[in-house]
This record gives C-alpha cells, sequence and structure tokens, in this order.
C-alpha cells in the first residue's frame, strides 16, 4: 500500500516537509509505503475553466499537475500539506489542488481519488490555518473521498523549520493521522479480500440555484 505525501510548499525542506516526514514515519512503522512529491517553486498557473481536460483526461498545461496523476493512480491515500499564506494555502498548491482535481473530475470520472483516504495539514506562525485547513478538506469531499481525521485539526505551528520540533501537540496530531490511515488501509484490504464491493458511481447531476 502507497501514501503519497504532497509537499505544497514553495520551500522543498521547510516546515511543510518537516510535518509531513512525521506523517511518514508513523507510516512506515505500521508496514505503509510513502512517495514524497513537491508541488515546487515555478510559476503555476491555475484553472482556467477551458474545458480541455474532458477531452483529453488531462490538464492542457503539461507541468507538475500531470506529472502527479501517475502517483495519483497508483497511491492509495493521500495527504496534501501546505503553509498557511493569507489564511488560506499558498498560491502554488490552490492552483496545483484546482487543476488536478477539476481535470481528474471532468476527464477520468474520479477514479484517481474516488474513495481513496486523505488527510491535509497545514503549518502557520501563528493562525488562519484553521481555514487553509478546511479549504484543503473540501477537494478532497467532492471527489468522494475517505477523510482520515486527527484528534485535532490537522495543525503544526512554526515560523522557521526549527520551530517544528516543539510544537509537540502538533506532530502528536501528524503520528495519529499516519496511524489512523494506516489503520483504514487495512481495513479497506480486508474488505477486498472479502469482496466487499465499493458502491457504484451514480452519474453526475449538475444544477444551480435557479432550476
Amino acid at each position: 500500500m502507497l501514501v503519497a505525501l504532497v509537499n505544497g510548499s514553495p520551500n522543498k525542506k521547510g516546515s511543510t516537509s518537516l510535518a509531513l516526514q512525521e506523517v511518514a514515519k508513523t507510516l512506515h512503522e505500521s508496514g505503509i509505503s510513502t512517495e514524497n512529491f513537491w508541488v515546487g517553486s515555478k510559476p503555476l498557473s491555475g484553472c482556467l475553466g477551458c474545458g480541455k481536460c474532458a477531452t483529453l483526461g488531462k490538464c492542457v498545461f503539461d507541468d507538475c499537475v500531470n506529472e502527479f496523476r501517475d502517483l495519483a493512480n497508483k497511491a492509495d491515500g493521500f495527504v496534501f500539506g501546505s503553509p498557511t499564506h493569507y489564511a488560506a494555502i499558498s498560491g502554488q498548491m490552490k492552483s496545483f489542488m484546482d487543476r488536478l482535481f477539476f481535470s481528474e473530475f471532468q476527464g477520468n470520472q474520479n477514479r484517481a481519488f474516488r474513495l481513496k483516504l486523505a488527510a491535509g495539514i497545514t503549518i502557520a506562525r501563528r493562525c488562519g490555518s484553521a481555514t487553509a485547513f478546511s479549504q484543503l478538506l473540501k477537494y478532497s469531499t467532492i471527489q468522494e473521498m475517505i477523510i482520515v481525521s486527527s484528534r485535532y485539526w490537522n495543525e503544526v505551528f512554526a515560523l522557521t523549520p526549527d520551530d517544528v520540533p516543539h510544537d509537540l501537540e502538533g506532530l502528536m496530531n501528524m503520528r495519529i493521522i499516519g496511524r489512523n490511515m494506516a489503520y483504514i488501509l487495512k481495513l479497506k484490504e480486508a474488505g477486498m479480500a472479502a469482496n466487499i464491493i465499493p458502491p457504484a458511481i451514480e452519474p453526475p447531476v449538475f444544477t444551480h440555484f435557479t432550476r
């Protein structure tokens, strides 16, 4: 079983990376493999709503969003991590998540994410991380993912990477995410072995507030 750890910070080896490493360490202790994916620090376009993904099966911009697709298809779970910028996830992560999830939903009938496990983690100096955490969760719910919780909001507080080891409660929450994710992955594996069939995909219905 494999969990993809997505680092949405422009700093590859910053506080977000350290928080994800704490999750990874606990997953490894439970026999679960992990693979790291860094969104990067290069300029990343947001979704243009062009709809080309519906015919291409991927985003029209061929960058890290499409690079991640192979990992998404083989992963059993995901931990999406981001620093908190203005009480929201980073601009890089917002563009990445918008295009990844929209193109997957439009082009592939949400097969890469549906009924797979997801957790979001956020890093902040002081505040705003709760709203950023909520923002991450919304991507998972629109794709019928199974959200893995901890015993508090999934936050670590740090100004610099050196501060991360001092947030003992935050690191505890990261470890609980890892243990809970490993447990649910094993439950899913046991369910498949017992021939428990996942629910069928219901054709999507799109409405708005006037009809």
